[in-house]
């Protein structure tokens, strides 16, 4: 199958990405303002007491200054749809970065691109400064990713899955079942460990799906939507978790659409509308003295002030 035309006036997509053309440039013909925001230092991020440890980041160490994820007009159509039109971002070492937008705003298909799931038309996307596609090999051993809609092989057991993902990534088998023991323990899920994950429910899928992403303790954490369907327990457990990771010198980019969520949780936050980020840097700076949910709505806009129909307000 041959891919299709492009619309006029879009070039073709190159095989390697490339540098963005003017459509897909940053700020053009944009609607909102402040298309960009510049790079900002890390802050300090409280450290939670987990149940138990987990397995500190992997890797060395890396340049102070070079960010955990740096992404350069990034952009990427779908038929003539523009879904990311021109992102840079750069997510600093030891953030816990929140990623927030409207449906259909772009924030799976960026971190798609920007963790080597889907490739872009153009933009490049480095990873501790390792480039994404030029050595894939290398920039997703430094990534853990919980991707959302990607299927996972279902008909294995909650800790074959986990095993299975820990050697693939190159652990040895003492190892793998030592850390596979201790994710499921911290996720609650010893109890299912041998049940096919098939039969888990949405909450429980998304445990092993973030397990899976951890049994190579990974430098990198992108999470996309991890809190979907988890219960208010193991929300606040798996925060605990992921806050210790931070503190253990991992970073963690995590969308979500709960605002006060990513307030409470996140140190750096993004706004990304319609392909574009119309606002980025510390939760303070983007939210101007306003709660991230009021920020956000001004932001992206499409609120209503309508009490409804007649028919829904009439009984």
């Amino acid at each position: 199958m041959t891919d299709p035309i492009p619309p006029q006036g879009i070039p073709q997509p190159s095989p390697q990405p490339t540098a963005a053309p003017a459509q897909f440039a940053a700020g053009a013909d944009s609607a909102i303002p402040g298309a960009e925001a510049a790079p900002v230092q890390p802050t300090a991020v409280p450290a939670a007491d987990a149940a138990q440890a987990i397995p500190a980041p992997f890797g060395g160490h890396s340049a102070p200054g070079v960010p955990a994820m740096e992404i350069r007009g990034l952009a990427k159509r779908f038929g003539e749809k523009i879904a990311v039109n021109g992102i840079s971002l750069s997510i600093p070492q030891g953030s816990f970065y929140g990623l927030v937008g409207p449906n259909g705003a772009g924030k799976t298909t960026t971190l798609s691109m920007a963790t080597g799931l889907l490739r872009p038309e153009f933009g490049t996307a480095l990873i501790y400064g390792v480039d994404m596609w030029e050595n894939p090999v290398e920039a997703k051993r430094l990534v853990g990713n919980l991707a959302d809609g990607v299927r996972m092989f279902d008909r294995l057991t909650g800790q074959q899955l986990v095993t299975y993902h820990g050697l693939l990534s190159g652990l040895d088998a003492e190892t793998v079942a030592t850390r596979t023991t201790d994710l499921l323990g911290l996720l609650d899920l010893q109890q299912a460990a041998n049940t096919l994950v098939v039969d888990y429910s949405a909450g429980m899928t998304k445990k092993i799906a973030l397990a899976c992403a951890m049994i190579h303790a990974p430098r990198l954490l992108v999470l996309d939507e991890p809190f979907e369907s988890v219960d208010p327990v193991s929300a606040a457990n798996i925060r605990d978790i992921l806050h210790g990771y931070v503190a253990g010198g991992g970073t963690v980019i995590v969308s979500s659409h709960s605002m006060d969520l990513v307030e409470r949780m996140c140190d750096h936050v993004a706004v990304i509308a319609a392909g574009r980020v119309v606002a980025a840097g510390t939760v303070d700076e983007v939210r101007a003295g306003s709660t991230l949910e009021d920020r956000f709505v001004q932001l992206v806009g499409g609120r209503h002030q309508q009490e409804g129909p007649e028919w829904l307000r009439s009984f």
